[in-house]
């Protein structure tokens, strides 16, 4: 891992969880202003929260596409360094025996 980045995989969910937020509450503006229609009977907050979670999914498709690859380069350098060492270990062991 870099010492000089935070996380790719935090900073990843956080900019996930910040698009989530955001057509969350345009989603709410846009069904309290009647743009978009409401719910049936109690289940307008659920109907929010899926407008917000369609309208998220695409964007952070697009928008977040660097932060998918650093997040992708850091989960495979991390893959990779956990088959070495495991190798290293299986070869120790096949050395003692």
């Amino acid at each position: 891992m870099s010492a000089a980045k935070p996380s790719a995989t935090i900073r990843y969910t956080a900019l996930r969880i910040l698009i989530f937020v955001a057509c969350f509450f345009v989603s709410g503006v846009a069904v309290h202003f009647g743009l978009v229609p409401a719910g049936l009977g109690g289940s307008n907050l659920i109907w929010v929260i899926l407008l917000g979670l369609v309208l998220s999914a695409p964007l952070s498709y697009v928008l977040l596409r660097k932060q998918r690859d650093e997040m992708s380069a850091q989960l495979i350098s991390t893959v990779d360094r956990t088959k070495a060492r495991l190798e290293e270990n299986r070869a120790r062991e096949d050395a003692v025996q």
